[in-house]
């Protein structure tokens, strides 16, 4: 009889326990919050495709929310490859601006731009532009100081690449409570058992 007692209360211990376990990986399942998503490209002046009679005095560019102030870098670059940018990029609020140099030729030109997003993940892309009209005498840039971004990017207006896939740290986090609780619920059993021993 004592030895069914004790079947039954340990059998109950067991089932309480996986209960518990069960439980606590639900509560994290649904209180995990969603991957934080990348700050996207919704606008640009020009827009991409524009057709312009005249070189722009800045380009701009609108993203989903706020970029970080630091490690932005945005280029023009003409049909021969020449950097048209002149000045800091200057960000306001999710608007994104770089200045161009005066006497920009008529041609194509590719914009290619690089923030740090709002969840501090560098994200890039491509547009492009035609000039119809320009300076006959045109002036040539000055050689750029500019960081070449990566090869491999096409010229689309919301490509965003991201250097990180995303952050480990919820992954972490939650296998470290699921070891916890494993472990509080091993203590829980051997201190049980030296009780009844």
């Amino acid at each position: 009889m004592n030895l069914v007692r004790n079947y039954l209360t340990k059998s109950g211990f067991a089932v309480a326990a996986a209960a518990f376990l069960l439980a606590l990986c639900a509560a994290m399942l649904v209180s995990a919050p969603p991957a934080a998503a990348h700050d996207e490209l919704t606008g640009s002046t020009p827009a991409d495709g524009a057709q312009l009679e005249a070189a722009p005095e800045a380009v701009e560019l609108t993203f989903s929310s706020v970029p970080a102030a630091i490690g932005s870098q945005v280029q023009v670059l003409d049909g021969e490859g020449a950097d048209w940018a002149e000045g800091p990029v200057r960000i306001l609020d999710n608007t994104v601006t770089q200045q161009l140099r005066s006497g920009a030729p008529a041609g194509t030109y590719t914009v290619q731009w690089r923030v740090v997003s709002s969840d501090a993940h560098p994200i890039e892309g491509t547009f492009g532009f035609t000039v119809s009209g320009g300076s006959t005498a045109a002036a040539s840039p000055a050689p750029s100081t500019a960081v070449p971004l990566p090869p491999g990017t096409t010229q689309t207006p919301v490509l965003n690449q991201s250097d990180d896939a995303g952050s480990p740290w919820p992954v972490i986090v939650s296998a470290a409570v699921v070891l916890l609780a494993v472990a509080v619920l091993i203590g829980l059993i051997v201190r049980r058992r030296l009780r009844e021993n």
